[in-house]
Parts: structure tokens; sequence; C-alpha cells
């Protein structure tokens, strides 16, 4: 390592779930690693690959419960960094898509220490490949939009523009949106969206649990608020839902462990 670094961080993406959706470079890193920092949405069975030797720091944040700001994190991080040969920070679905790894990758960077960046599959992408739903179809889906419905009062720009969405995209898939549900439907429908449209919702997509309800866009917060749908969702609106093939669909084991390299 060069001698102006003072340590270095690897931000690893967990996948959606299933370990065995883990890259083989996530998968090495974990059984190497000496210190764990991970989120509350990485499942155990990821958790028991690391070493007994390796220091474990639980720092997942759920809606309304926080067990450590963020800047304690970044802290954390740089105080590891600083005493660890490899430290983990694990994330689940990929680290730079509305997981903060830009924002802890920046802060470790400005304390000069190294960042490497492992990519992982975000849940937006395989809640859906989960339920048979391809995420672009040549006949109806050749544009894909990706946004939070759900985000942090100190942001820089003002809050998403979900009428201007309503006709910017063939398909629309949301993180973290089923909270606001009911006034994302009513404001893409203000901006113009076909009330018709399919719309879905799947939870826990890779997971024991795992369950998916399909309807219009228009019933769409009646039937969440009625099926008792709760985060971690995915929500997804667009004309790629009748794209669905049933075949596809993927359960998820009772315990699955990825293959051992």
């Amino acid at each position: 390592m060069n001698n102006e670094y003072l340590g270095k961080v690897y931000l690893v993406g967990a996948g959606p779930g299933d370990p065995n959706l883990l890259t083989i470079k996530a998968y090495n890193l974990l059984r190497q690693c000496t210190a764990l920092v991970y989120d509350a949405l990485v499942p155990q069975e990821v958790i028991d690959l690391v070493s007994k030797k390796c220091e474990c720091f639980f720092v997942g944040k759920r809606r309304g419960h926080h067990s450590m700001s963020q800047e304690s994190i970044n802290l954390l991080l740089a105080d590891l960094a600083s005493s660890h040969s490899i430290v983990v920070r694990l994330k689940g679905g990929d680290p730079f898509l509305f997981g903060r790894g830009g924002e802890e990758a920046t802060y470790l960077q400005s304390q000069s220490i190294l960042v490497e960046i492992v990519p992982g599959i975000t849940s937006g992408v395989a809640a859906l490949a989960y339920f048979g739903i391809p995420l672009t179809h040549r006949l109806v889906g050749s544009s894909v939009t990706f946004v939070t419905g759900h985000e942090g009062i100190d942001k820089l720009r003002p809050s998403v523009n979900w009428r201007a969405l309503a006709k910017a995209t063939n398909t629309l898939v949301i993180y973290m949106g089923v909270h606001n549900i009911e006034y994302i439907v009513s404001e893409l429908i203000e901006g113009g969206i076909d009330k018709n449209v399919s719309a879905a919702v799947i939870q826990q997509a890779t997971v024991q649990g795992q369950r998916m309800l399909k309807t219009s866009l228009q019933h769409l917060a009646s039937e969440v608020s009625k099926q008792d749908f709760i985060s971690p969702s995915i929500v997804v609106i667009g004309t790629i839902i009748d794209f669905q093939v049933d075949e596809c669909i993927t359960t998820p084991a009772n315990v699955t462990m990825p293959i051992l390299f």
C-alpha cells in the first residue's frame, strides 16, 4: 500500500437477499475480512460467512430506527481502516444505488483512505427477475427509471417530480415506496399516466416470505393497504408487467448458501 494512504475499505454489495446471488468477489472478501460493518437488509446466512475472528458491527437503518448515524458510521469505518487489514462495508443490493455508498466513499477518501467498490445485484433488478418480469422488452420496454420513494429531508434538490416522471419512461421501479404509495400514485396520475396501467409490488423478492400483488395503478394504494404489504418491497409500474413469464418464477430455498470457491 502506498504510504500516503491510511488504510482501505471495501464497499461491497450483498445483493438482494439470497446468498446465492453474492458475487464471487464479495464472497471471497467476506471470508477474508477482519472487520465487517453491515446493514439491516443483509441476511444472517451472509453474515455467517465471515471468520469467527472477524469483528462485526451492525449499523442498520430501517424507517424510524437508526442504530447509528451516518456521521458515526463514517468515523467507524475510518477508525477500522487504520487498524484492520481487510475492512468490508457490506450493504444490501448495490452500494452505489440508494445505499449511501457515494457518501461513505467521499468521506473515506477525504481522510486519505483507499476505497474499492464491489458491485452487487440490486433488488430493483432481482425482484422482477425472480417473478419472471422482464425489466426491458423489445416490444414495450425501451426505458427504465429507478427512483426512491423515500427521500431524506436534507437532500440538496427538491423531492422527486413524480408528475414529470409519469410520461418520461416506459417502466418505473420504485425503491422504498410503500410508505408513500398513495401520494406517489396520485402524483403520477396527475402527471398524465394511464390510471389503468399495470402495477405490482414485490415484497421480500429473493428470500423466504416472497410475495407479489398485481393490479392497476389506480387500485395500487388500496391493495397495498388491504394486503398489508410492507418494506422491503419494490414497486413496479408499466406495461412490462403484462409480459410476465410465469414459468420463470424463482422460489428461494429454505437455506441458501453460496458455492465455495
